[in-house]
């Protein structure tokens, strides 16, 4: 297997709108509650219903930007379509599908052209351009905030990008919701790494009212295993961002190293170990085997994909652990030893893959005063306002606070932290438009939110 085709088909028009015409419309949509970032989904449903693709468009606009993205990796069993009151029939409404369709087809048919405002609300710079950090740049555009991002790697997109397999999610699609945000007056920074080239300091030097950190976890985790540190061993964050620059043209593929009939050992069971695994079969690996301490039912990963990788070969040892690890020659490892309910056995493989989660660098907080950490590195922030950390006017939100797990628990914690922003930013300048004896009056009256 080595083909990286998108593996879910798209709706035709007509299929779109006979799944769109099933819904029941119900009057407490339970599909929106069950999602993050509360989609108005029975709203954008019914104008799809109708053909009103554009109205469709419009009403998912007003709360996602990157619905193309959620259309296609957010965990749609475990939200809108699982709690779908057709669930109980069988047929839930292929939410996740009707809104990769409606995405789709306003791109292509380039029906959608927001007003863009004039950007005299203030400015913010956003380090990171992931799900939380396009998230919010969409937003505060959207209100009238001129947004600057600032970003590590040479194209934006973060774990969109880097993180997410081309067959899940095609690197065309980040690109194209990418365009729409930089559409709205975004301007984007790349090879650009906060901490490095420029610190916190520097940005508010250079006028930024606040500042958005939505860095990620770019740090992996490690476990207590004799011979992980084997170059044989590999993370599973670097294995699929080593794919990816080599299908863009930017990395020899022996610099990927998994594949070419090897046996691969995945270590953990989220949906990156799944898709580490499923890409280590595309990369020409002969056998892949993902092993996990618990159950199938306690595993973090969407049964969907689990199902997917299963179909695909890959093979699955529950209730197991890695307690060895014997290298071999040059960078390819001899065996690994499992234990499984108490008995150990030895396993033959070339390479192991672990993808048992990661922690924030600490580029930015070791060049910055002020910022605090919990002891495992993440960035701690108020609840008010929310997603202030313990430095005045720098925000953070994602995986860098340790508060999302998926690409939608991201974008849902960004959207929070941009109403705080807002409301932070519209009162630092008003503030700063009265002389200080009004200011003084005004605070000592309560007459402006105590967000300083």
């Amino acid at each position: 297997m080595n083909e990286f085709k998108e593996v879910s088909e798209n709706y035709t028009l007509p299929e779109a709108v006979r799944e769109a015409q099933r819904c029941l419309h119900c009057k407490v949509p339970l599909c929106k509650k069950g999602c993050p970032i509360s989609n108005d989904i029975p709203e954008w449903i019914a104008e799809l219903a109708k053909g009103n693709f554009g109205n469709a468009m419009s009403i998912i606009n007003a709360r996602s930007n990157l619905p193309a993205v959620c259309g296609r990796v957010c965990g749609h069993e475990r939200q809108c379509e699982g709690s779908c009151v057709l669930n109980k029939t069988g047929r839930h409404i292929n939410i996740g599908k009707l809104e990769r369709f409606v995405a789709d087809f306003d791109c292509e048919a380039d029906l959608t052209h927001e007003a863009i405002p004039e950007k005299k609300r203030g400015s913010v710079a956003v380090i990171g351009s992931g799900p939380a950090g396009l998230t919010i740049a969409g937003d505060l555009a959207r209100k009238g905030f001129r947004v600057e991002i600032f970003e590590m790697e040479s194209e934006p997109g973060g774990v969109l990008m880097f993180g997410i397999p081309e067959y899940r999610l095609p690197k065309e699609v980040v690109r194209r919701e990418i365009k729409k945000i930089e559409n709205l007056g975004v301007t984007f920074h790349l090879l650009t790494t906060i901490g490095r080239d420029f610190t916190i300091d520097d940005l508010f030097a250079r006028g930024f009212d606040a500042i958005f950190m939505g860095t990620g976890t770019g740090k992996p985790k490690k476990l207590p295993i004799h011979g992980i540190e084997h170059p044989g061993v590999r993370q599973a964050i670097w294995f699929l961002r080593r794919v990816s620059l080599y299908q863009s043209g930017l990395m020899d593929r022996k610099e990927v190293i998994v594949g070419n009939g090897d046996k691969v050992a995945v270590i953990g069971c989220g949906n990156t170990a799944i898709d580490a695994a499923r890409t280590a079969l595309r990369m020409g690996s002969g056998e892949v085997t993902v092993i996990y301490h618990r159950t199938i039912n306690e595993m973090s990963a969407l049964r969907a994909e689990y199902d997917d990788a299963v179909a695909e070969g890959v093979r699955f040892m529950w209730k197991s652990s890695v307690v060895e690890i014997e290298g071999g020659n040059d960078d390819r490892l001899r065996s690994i030893t499992v234990e499984t309910d108490g008995v150990r056995s030895r396993m033959e493989v070339d390479r192991v893959i672990l993808a048992v989660g990661s922690a924030p660098a600490s580029r930015i907080v070791s060049t910055t005063d002020g910022i605090d950490v919990d002891p495992k590195g993440y960035v701690l922030t108020r609840e008010t306002p929310y997603g202030m950390t313990t430095r005045r006017g720098v925000f953070a939100g994602g995986d860098v606070t340790n508060r999302p797990a998926t690409v939608v628990h991201a974008m849902q914690d960004a959207k929070k932290v941009a109403e705080e922003i807002i409301k932070y930013v519209d009162a630092k300048r008003l503030m700063e438009s009265l002389d200080a004896d009004d200011a003084r009056r005004a605070d000592a009256q309560g007459g402006f939110p105590r967000i300083f």
